[in-house]
């Protein structure tokens, strides 16, 4: 299981502050509830793009001893299962969906063609789920279609306020799961409330 690492910097000093165990450990167990901390229990990586940093970083994991089950410590700058970071997957929806860039002006360098079509064809897909989610957050505002809406309630509450939202208190994934890698193998629904059904 994944939960998000408060982290609020760059790649450089996420990496930095790996270092302490004790920084952001667990007091209790997300998956079985059990009201002990968690043991720190080593790495893993992955490979991250952002704005500044095209590399592998590493990604704590901790140990519950009750049901022998990990929680990996994912920063909230990353979507889990895309390598790309938040920010430059942000700027590229918002560049080609909302200021109706071309793909060559939106696009950070390293973007290929494929992948930016890959996040607008997911966030088109769950735009309207994506609505009902944040209207916890932000009063939805008038847009001629649920992309144009969401992507506006996203800038007004901060797609990282959006995404600690999403993931952390409804386990919705910002850009929709894909197929089988929901949480728990269930997809996440919203009901017209907002609220997981």
């Amino acid at each position: 299981m994944q939960i998000l690492h408060p982290f609020a910097g760059s790649v450089q000093q996420y990496n930095e502050q790996l270092s302490n165990p004790d920084a952001h450990r667990p007091g209790s167990c997300p998956q079985c509830r059990t009201k002990h901390p968690l043991t720190a229990h080593g790495f893993y990586t992955r490979t991250l793009i952002d704005t500044a940093f095209d590399g592998s970083i590493r990604v704590r994991r901790y140990l519950c001893h009750a049901c022998q089950r990990t929680v990996s410590l994912l920063p909230e700058f990353i979507l889990p299962y895309l390598r790309s970071s938040l920010t430059v997957i942000a700027a590229f929806l918002i560049a080609r969906l909302l200021l109706a860039q071309t793909l060559k002006t939106a696009a950070p360098p390293p973007t290929p063609y494929q992948r930016g079509q890959f996040w607008m064809r997911r966030f088109r897909a769950h735009a309207e789920a994506l609505c009902a989610a944040l209207a916890a957050l932000t009063q939805p505002t008038p847009a001629r279609d649920f992309v144009h809406r969401a992507l506006t309630m996203l800038e007004s509450t901060g797609w990282i306020a959006a995404h600690r939202f999403l993931f952390g208190g409804v386990r919705c994934h910002l850009l929709g799961w894909p197929r089988g890698l929901a949480p728990d193998s269930r997809r996440a629904t919203f009901s017209s409330a907002g609220a997981p059904a």
